[in-house]
């Protein structure tokens, strides 16, 4: 967990600092600030086994290397460098991806600097060359980094009103569409919807969370695939239970369950806010002797255990 090492600011601090950036001053970053970024990222480890790898893309040299733009059809303007999260194919491997990817970007704005996640709003056959993709592999994800523009705010308030009216009016999906994990500061679900306490359906006080609330609050304000946020934690014995609630909105055309990434972000925040609180525990997954929770109609990810 490098983020001691490097980290100026609280934790917390960070991730309500964190939105969506999608607009930027269109200039190189200095040499310092990315080599700061690559080394960062040499040392995430996530909680599960899978292997990902994180790919730092300059868009000049991508353009002269391969003739071809890095295609977000729009929603991005200005950004000179890209950063794409590959993930080998296996157990919890979008769960790992959403994890590592989230913690870099939370890196990236401690440093004051802007970023966006992207799953379905970019074109991946211009980059799985680039990246060298295998066939094991795959390329869920995707964000921009560099300084936010000043017209940002303009630009994604009209954005931000495109997805509003698409969430409204969609009720299936219908194709690959925009599909942007995290809107610019979008309203959260309230604490009773998320956190509850020995079984699905009994929320969860504020005052009963003890040392976890700021863990669980970091969890609220993560961001989620169309704003979402499908996570719901369950406190039972001396586990935080983490659940997936499925959506019919998740958009299956991209190949992938987008909102398993959402989950591996959720825990990133929580156990991120945990370390740093010094609060002990590690993560788990349970494949036998899960309590029975009311949570049958849910997917079951991963368990933080407190340990004495």
């Amino acid at each position: 967990m490098p983020q001691a090492r490097y980290f100026e600011l609280p934790i917390t601090e960070v991730i309500k600092r964190r939105s969506s950036t999608r607009s930027y001053n269109p200039v190189q970053l200095p040499d310092e600030v990315l080599e700061k970024l690559k080394a960062y990222s040499r040392e995430i480890r996530g909680p599960f086994s899978g292997r990902v790898r994180l790919v730092f893309l300059d868009v000049s040299a991508f353009e002269e290397q391969t003739g071809k733009k890095i295609g977000t059809y729009g929603f991005i303007r200005g950004a000179q460098h890209f950063i794409a999260g590959i993930v080998a194919k296996g157990e919890k491997d979008l769960e790992e991806l959403g994890y590592v990817f989230e913690q870099l970007i939370l890196y990236a704005t401690s440093l004051g600097l802007g970023t966006c996640w992207l799953g379905g709003t970019f074109r991946r056959k211009s980059l799985q060359e680039a990246v060298a993709l295998k066939k094991t592999e795959m390329l869920p994800a995707i964000t921009p980094v560099g300084y936010a523009a000043r017209k940002e705010k303009m630009l994604d308030m009209g954005i931000s009103g495109i997805l509003s009216r698409e969430k409204r009016l969609t009720k299936r999906p219908s194709g690959p569409g925009p599909s942007i994990v995290g809107q610019r500061k979008p309203k959260r679900k309230p604490w009773p919807e998320l956190f509850f306490y020995q079984r699905l359906g009994y929320p969860l006080p504020k005052n009963e969370a003890g040392d976890f609330q700021a863990p669980l609050e970091m969890v609220r304000l993560a961001p989620s695939a169309s704003n979402r946020q499908p996570w719901r934690v369950i406190k039972s014995e001396d586990c935080w239970h983490f659940y997936l609630e499925p959506s019919l909105l998740t958009n299956k055309v991209l190949g992938f369950e987008i909102q398993r990434i959402d989950l591996g972000i959720a825990l990133c925040h929580f156990e991120l806010t945990a370390r740093e609180l010094g609060l002990p525990g590690n993560w788990i997954v349970l494949t036998t002797g899960l309590p029975s929770l009311g949570a049958e109609k849910l997917q079951y990810v991963a368990s933080w255990r407190l340990s004495p």
